[in-house]
């Protein structure tokens, strides 16, 4: 007992605020105090507290003296840097100035430590879709974004794509039957194992999340959530999967958290700004020490959220494979919209936040998708470290929402598609191919992260909405 570690809890009976003073304190503790006695630490502590001021010259605890200072709680404003942390970009020609200037931002947080902007990026909320930010022991829940531990899945089968070709009506009344988007739920949702966590017990704000979760779970999101089923082209022969050259049928889906996580997104957000003030321009990177109570509960909520958003896929792609009635040859699945522990060139533990990119370490499979008429594309990792081990999770818009329904002809979209070859369920204007980048220039900036190893092209396609293009829920 005489060498415990101290806790938060501890620290805050003597004298210590909320917030990253604590997160300051415990690496303090766990780098300079190994074999210290509880008595020991309390008092070398409780002096800092007491005087900050003296100890900010301090070799060890001139930090845990600069956190008290600060205070960033009780509603004073914490400075950003003065310059931002250099960092890298891919295909910033292709990039609007909103983005790069959102990056340019989270490169001046004082918990930052590194960044990389991939090619698809483009403006959202806080960071931009298409940042990763690796930080000190702190999480931010709009690094993460809104749809936590949204992913991509994908199941190969040994069905010839001439099956595709033939049977377009099919495939079609498959995903009409096998698949719910926005809304629309399941009459009788399938049992699964993450509904037993018992953080839907520990977790006030999870407590009450439970039964939609249940409700919602096998489904969908809008936007620009999709399933698939299309033709999965492998290019090499030395895959992980062990499959031949050739090309198979194959289901596709991009999908998240549902009200799970925009709830828990939305909860630990607010309670980020309320606990980290930052300056006007950057109040949405507010983030959670996880060395506190709420980052811990936080963090537990995202893992729950992204391993919610996993069962939902698989629910999904176990429908489609009882439709077709074979057995997959391959599942690949990765995620964004999400924060990984992981360790720097140094050594150093970072928490790495991938907001719409995704996982590229060396030897990790991934799926990058285009548009509804363009190819996407089944890739391995190289490990980069400039891009921090990441890469595109997509082509990336280049048209918002409003202004995609603006300006593009209904029309001229479907035109499009059908020259394309697809056959589309649901979806709007604001997700025609149009919006999107061209797929293939993004992936010509990312040849340094990742190695394709095949390609996917959709044939029939479903998103949020009626049976026809344009019926949007």
């Amino acid at each position: 007992m005489a060498t415990r570690k101290l806790t938060g809890k501890d620290l805050r009976k003597l004298g210590f605020p909320e917030g990253r003073a604590i997160g300051e304190a415990m690496k303090v503790l766990e780098e300079h105090f190994k074999g210290k006695s509880i008595l020991h630490k309390k008092a070398a502590l409780k002096k800092v507290v007491g005087n900050p001021g003296l100890y900010l010259k301090h070799e060890v605890l001139g930090p845990v003296a600069m956190a008290l200072i600060i205070k960033t709680e009780h509603n004073e404003t914490l400075a950003l840097r003065e310059k931002r942390i250099p960092y890298s970009i891919y295909g910033a020609e292709g990039i609007e100035q909103g983005a790069i200037n959102q990056m340019e931002i989270a490169m001046k947080l004082p918990v930052t430590k590194h960044g990389a902007l991939m090619p698809d990026a483009h403006q959202g909320y806080g960071l931009p879709i298409g940042g990763v930010l690796a930080t000190n022991n702190a999480v931010i829940p709009y690094a993460v974004g809104v749809d936590i531990g949204c992913r991509m899945c994908m199941t190969i089968y040994d069905i010839p794509p001439a099956f595709a070709h033939q049977s377009i009506e099919a495939l079609k009344n498959m995903l009409l039957e096998n698949t719910k988007f926005g809304q629309a739920v399941f009459k009788r949702p399938k049992d699964h194992a993450v509904l037993e966590s018992s953080l839907f017990d520990e977790i006030k704000i999870l407590k009450s999340l439970k039964d939609r979760a249940w409700m919602q779970i096998g489904s969908s999101g809008g936007g620009n959530h999709f399933v698939e089923l299309g033709i999965a082209e492998i290019l090499n022969s030395d895959n992980e999967f062990n499959l031949p050259i050739g090309k198979y049928l194959s289901v596709l889906s991009h999908s998240g958290s549902r009200g799970l996580g925009a709830n828990i997104a939305r909860h630990y957000t607010k309670l980020a700004m309320d606990m980290t003030k930052l300056p006007g321009e950057a109040k949405h990177l507010a983030w959670l020490d996880l060395a506190t109570e709420a980052g811990q509960e936080y963090w537990l909520a995202m893992n729950l959220a992204g391993d919610y958003a996993s069962a939902c896929h698989h629910q999904i792609h176990e429908r489609l494979t009882a439709a077709l009635g074979e057995k997959p040859l391959a599942m690949i699945e990765n995620h964004h919209n999400f924060a990984w522990k992981e360790q720097d060139l140094d050594g150093n533990e970072v928490i790495v936040h991938r907001k719409g990119a995704t996982p590229a370490g060396e030897g990790v499979l991934g799926i990058i998708p285009g548009s509804m008429t363009s190819p996407g594309f089944i890739v391995k990792g190289k490990g980069n470290v400039e891009s921090i081990n990441s890469a595109s999770h997509g082509a990336g818009r280049i048209l918002s929402r409003t202004r995609a329904k603006q300006t593009l002809s209904k029309k001229e979209v479907k035109k499009h598609i059908k020259k394309a070859g697809v056959t589309l369920i649901g979806s709007g204007l604001d997700e025609a191919p149009q919006v999107y980048k061209n797929i293939h220039e993004v992936m010509a900036h990312q040849t340094d992260l990742v190695e394709v190893l095949g390609t996917f092209t959709p044939k029939v396609v479903r998103m949020c909405g009626g049976e026809k293009f344009g019926e949007v829920d």
